[in-house]
């Protein structure tokens, strides 16, 4: 009897050490930093890929270029928000393609700025800094064409001016020929009348007394 006691209570706490092993254990929850940490990651990797495709289409010959373009422009037209939006506006704020159109990747720009919740914190920034230097280039251009505005539009005043003093010259050497050809013509009528008393009074002097 003793033994049969025993017996069972080996078994007893041999089942206590192995029941536990056995049990599947459940995962731990995620915490909300975890989710938004991998979102973040997400989102460095999806702008990582967009400034590889920026340098991508900088570098690819035109015809592909333009098929890069075009692919990302009909991705915004299904899309057009968040990332997807990004993504097209970077490609043509890229340098060296013939499809570059600062105007539209601004526009594009300030819209997702105006909509800070379709992005996470480094689009935010991405976008914010692409705008900020979209910004300059255009001001620079802008400035740079009204310099050469008031540059053309200095030669053509200048010009006109030129071109008034060369006529206002015309007209006074004009003036002074005409004015020299009247003299002239006077002087002529005068020599002629001249001429004319002398031819009369040269007969009378040859006759005798």
């Amino acid at each position: 009897m003793r033994r049969k006691v025993l017996m069972l209570l080996a078994l007893c706490l041999s089942a206590c050490t192995i029941a536990p092993a056995t049990m599947p254990v459940a995962p731990a929850p995620r915490s909300d930093n975890s989710v938004s940490e991998d979102r973040d990651a997400a989102a460095a990797m999806l702008v990582g890929s967009i400034f590889q495709n920026m340098q991508h289409l900088a570098q690819a010959p035109p015809a592909e270029q333009a098929e890069i373009l075009s692919a990302a422009r009909a991705s915004f037209e299904r899309t057009p928000q968040g990332s997807v939006q990004l993504r097209y506006a970077m490609l043509l704020a890229a340098p060296g393609h013939a499809g570059r159109d600062l105007n539209l990747s601004q526009t594009l720009l300030r819209q997702l700025t105006a909509q800070p919740e379709t992005l996470v914190p480094i689009e935010r920034a991405v976008a914010a800094i692409q705008l900020a230097d979209i910004d300059r280039e255009l001001g620079l251009k802008a400035e740079n064409d009204r310099m050469q505005m008031d540059a053309q539009r200095g030669d053509r005043e200048r010009n006109t001016a030129s071109q008034r003093r060369l006529q206002a010259e015309m007209d006074e050497n004009a003036r002074l020929r005409k004015q020299l050809e009247d003299a002239q013509a006077k002087l002529d009528a005068i020599a002629n009348i001249e001429r004319n008393l002398t031819d009369r009074k040269t007969p009378g002097e040859g006759r005798p007394q």
